[in-house]
């Protein structure tokens, strides 16, 4: 038997913590095991406009190593609208945004939950890490979520 990468583990982690939430709201994980083997776990969906919302989470994975000793494994949450199949194409479409999941939480809405703007989730074990996917989580339904489909803007 092999051991978990840290990515598989991710993302075993990230399925359980939000995979329900996130499916009750349209939101699929992309399948893409070349993505989730560098550390990108995208979820997608078509919006009633037409327009592709995606929700994405970027892991850095720290392991025992010497260079990496004492660094916590870490994410960030990217949310992205685009009438594009994929984010990454560029797009003239003047709904098009892409925005961190922090700044739009404490730049654009004013909500001084997180430390700053430039925020990444940071854990060193798996109650850290399910506690800040929680986090994470929470903030993508009540803010991201809403804030993609149009339902939601800053003030």
């Amino acid at each position: 038997m092999t051991e978990q990468t840290p990515q598989e583990y991710f993302r075993l982690l990230l399925v359980t913590v939000v995979g329900q939430a996130f499916a009750a709201a349209g939101y699929a994980l992309e399948d893409r095991p070349a993505q989730w083997a560098g550390g990108l776990f995208r979820f997608s969906r078509t919006l009633d406009d037409g327009l592709n919302a995606f929700i994405e989470f970027q892991l850095l994975a720290y392991t025992d190593t010497a260079w990496a000793a004492h660094k916590p494994s870490r994410f960030r949450v990217t949310l992205i609208r685009t009438d594009q199949p994929s984010p990454n194409l560029p797009s003239q479409h003047s709904r098009c945004v892409r925005r961190d999941l922090s700044a739009l939480v404490v730049e654009d809405f004013q909500v001084a939950i997180l430390p700053s703007a430039a925020h990444w989730w940071t854990y060193e074990h798996t109650e850290q890490l399910g506690q800040a996917l929680a986090e994470a989580g929470h903030l993508v339904v009540g803010f991201g979520m809403p804030w993609l489909s149009g339902e939601l803007s800053p003030p």
